[in-house]
C-alpha cells in the first residue's frame, strides 16, 4: 500500500516538475524573443538617425557649395 501512495505522489511531483520546467522554458524563450525585437528596433532606429543625419549634412554641404558658386566672381 505504501508503495502505491509513493507512486501516486511521485507521479504528481514529476508532473508538477515538468509543468514548472515548461513554464520556465516558455518564459526564457519569451524574454529572448522580446530582447531580439528590441535589438532589431534599436538597430533600425540607429540606421534611420544615421541616414537622416548624413542626408542633412549632404544637403547643407550642397547649399553651401551653391551659395559659394553664386557669390564667386565669374572669370
Amino acid at each position: 500500500m505504501a508503495n502505491e501512495n509513493g507512486g501516486v505522489f511521485s507521479d504528481l511531483f514529476n508532473a508538477f516538475g515538468a509543468l514548472a520546467q515548461s513554464l520556465a522554458d516558455t518564459l526564457v524563450n519569451g524574454v529572448s524573443s522580446a530582447s531580439s525585437v528590441v535589438q532589431s528596433c534599436s538597430e533600425l532606429c540607429i540606421t534611420i538617425v544615421t541616414n537622416t543625419a548624413n542626408t542633412a549634412l549632404e544637403l547643407i554641404q550642397n547649399i553651401t557649395n551653391g551659395i559659394s558658386s553664386a557669390i564667386t566672381p565669374k572669370k
